[in-house]
């Protein structure tokens, strides 16, 4: 089975292209009403709802035409039931005098027959968007029991020309904010546990450093400068040290350095490469790369120091390893054949997969409920940001800045 599935016009300018393919998937039937009030806004709450939760690859839309309706309204069931659906999301959308908008929802067990909640938040013309989001997380959350991501953010690096931003943006890649714009290269971003600070390297001081930047106030501060080369900053789960790799002593090693900066720690003694570090989300262990076996391989180390495990032995070339949240899984790029493929590992059973028929896939990281990977690729010839379930059956590309697009990293949850 392979099926295609566009959801257009969310914005004038915003398009998600979902492609499901593979056996046996199983996806929940929902039916997203149309928002009372919603036809006077830009941007159109239930459009929003639902492309976030088919971009989960948990839902299928059911689409069946109710008029009118509110969460106020009792939904007439039966024809629902008939198309079937498993459940329904109505709501309004309510312009304030003070130029604010009152959002409103519920959710619907069509089969049961039985009312399951809703919200309703107060924001700004500005935050329809991440309201319409945290919709999308309730519904995710109460039909399948897991945490939604759709009010997070990710935070990617673009090159126009001989130009560098660093850009926050929903986890959908709408509302993009510049953080950072040089003529330098900036590389490596990776969010802060507390999702207020991104780690990341700038060359504006034409060598690599590593600066600490927060992003409500973007005020950063340079916490690595030393001898040689700063780079592959990984916050530990407690945000109170990074890991990072440095050359200071010859080679590039890696190292512990407090978040606030300070003298580091080297981690491990080997003439080897060492580098591209990341937690395990107990914090204690790193995963990296190194080429101690001839070749780039990827390996495990207590975060205190010790005895080094290799843990890939499939593929010769393998790199930019990534920890799921809930410690299950490993994702990484192999070169296969010459190309570039991101793959995901059972850490407990030690199988790998390819899940992408792309060949330039790279910098893969974990939506914070462990579900969903975003990574960077060139698709079609053109650079894009992609999201991907973790068995590959569905992506979406996502609406990204121009340009060539890296190094994409996913936030935390979100903390009102």
């Amino acid at each position: 089975m392979v099926c295609t599935l566009a959801l257009m016009a969310l914005s004038s300018h915003a398009q998600f292209k979902i492609d499901v393919s593979g056996v046996g998937l199983t996806q929940l039937p929902v039916t997203v009403a149309a928002f009372k009030g919603q036809e006077a806004l830009s941007q159109k709450m239930s459009e929003i709802v639902l492309a976030d939760l088919q971009r989960s690859g948990q839902f299928r839309a059911i689409n069946v035409a109710l008029g009118v309706m509110d969460e106020s309204t009792k939904p007439e069931l039966s024809a629902l039931r008939q198309a079937g659906a498993d459940a329904l999301a109505t709501g309004s959308v309510t312009k304030l005098a003070d130029g604010r908008f009152d959002v409103r929802f519920r959710l619907w067990d069509v089969v049961k027959g039985q009312d399951q909640g809703g919200q309703g938040f107060v924001v700004a013309a500005l935050d329809l968007r991440m309201a319409a989001h945290r919709v999308a997380d309730y519904i995710y959350e109460k039909l399948t029991g897991d945490k939604g991501v759709f009010s997070t953010r990710i935070a990617y690096v673009t090159k126009v020309g001989a130009r560098f931003q660093l850009w926050v943006a929903d986890a959908d890649g709408e509302n993009a904010q510049s953080a950072l714009a040089s003529p330098e290269p900036i590389i490596s971003p990776a969010w802060s546990p507390d999702g207020n600070q991104l780690a990341y390297v700038s060359f504006e001081s034409r060598k690599p450093v590593i600066y600490v930047h927060n992003v409500s106030t973007g005020k950063r501060k340079l916490i690595a400068n030393f001898k040689g080369s700063n780079s592959a900053p990984a916050w530990s789960p407690d945000g109170k040290t990074l890991a990072v790799t440095l050359s200071r002593d010859g080679g590039s090693q890696l190292f512990l350095l407090s978040a606030a900066g300070g003298e580091p720690r080297r981690l491990i003694q080997s003439s080897s490469i060492d580098t591209e570090p990341a937690f395990s989300p107990d914090g204690q262990s790193i995963y990296f790369v190194s080429d101690r076996g001839g070749a780039p391989q990827i390996y495990k180390v207590p975060a205190v120091g010790g005895n080094v495990e290799r843990i890939t032995f499939t593929g010769t070339y393998n790199i930019s390893p990534a920890v799921s949240a809930d410690g299950r899984w490993l994702a990484y790029v192999s070169r296969v054949s010459g190309v570039f493929k991101l793959h995901v590992m059972s850490l407990a059973g030690g199988t790998a997969t390819a899940i992408t028929d792309t060949v330039a896939d790279e910098s893969p990281s974990f939506s914070p409920n462990s579900k969903l990977l975003v990574y960077a690729t060139q698709q079609q010839g053109r650079e894009a940001l992609m999201t991907s379930t973790l068995d590959g059956r569905v992506k979406a590309r996502l609406n990204g800045q121009g340009g060539d697009i890296r190094e994409p990293h996913w936030g935390p949850f979100f903390k009102p």
